[in-house]
């Protein structure tokens, strides 16, 4: 006789984001292992990956999803204001999770999945001493508040003293995520890191 494993209830809350086409649902268990980030930006990179990212796109409204630790942010279109959604796509996203509840596919195609954790970028390799330390200074300083925003940040140059990053999530297309890396991350990587003039985001 087949047994399943009993599954505590799931709660979700939403968050605003600094980005105000994004919100963050935050959920009381973790939706993927630690390290692993997805980014769909479409229904069709969504159903061979994950089935909850597919269920949300069902939505008309939504246009971008990105899943990381225990949240999921949805980036919306301007047809509607998250005032008028907000409740009933938390209810949507909690009620499936207490249902199906499957946030990635088993059998999900690896290329498909390596593309998903690639839109959602993870850092460049380092090459020198300097890189080390810039992606040791984000890890630490920058990307936990970052996530917390439901967004997320990775190194992807450092030349001529430029410092060029990415962001996705709640982050990508945000008009104050320019000011908060200008007027915060710039000022820290110079003070942490010699040689650091200027942090510029990479056009994606």
């Amino acid at each position: 006789m087949e047994t399943t494993e009993k599954r505590l209830p799931v709660s979700v809350y939403a968050e605003s984001t600094p980005n105000p086409a994004t919100m963050r649902f935050v959920t009381g268990r973790p939706l993927v292992p630690e390290g692993r980030l997805m980014e769909f930006t479409s229904p069709e990179e969504a159903e061979a990956v994950s089935p909850l990212a597919a269920k949300v796109f069902n939505l008309p409204f939504v246009t971008g999803v990105f899943i990381s630790g225990n949240f999921i942010t949805v980036t919306k279109n301007n047809s509607i204001d998250w005032d008028m959604v907000q409740i009933e796509l938390r209810e949507y996203i909690q009620e499936y999770l207490n249902t199906d509840g499957r946030v990635v596919l088993s059998d999900a195609p690896a290329q498909s999945l390596a593309d998903a954790n690639e839109r959602a970028v993870s850092h460049s390799k380092p090459n020198t001493k300097d890189e080390e330390q810039i992606i040791a200074v984000l890890e630490e300083y920058v990307r936990p508040n970052v996530e917390s925003d439901g967004g997320h940040i990775a190194f992807k140059s450092f030349k001529d003293g430029i410092l060029a990053v990415s962001l996705r999530g709640s982050c990508s297309g945000c008009p104050s995520s320019m000011v908060t890396l200008k007027g915060g991350i710039e000022n820290l990587m110079k003070q942490m890191v010699p040689g650091v003039r200027e942090v510029v985001a990479e056009e994606l």
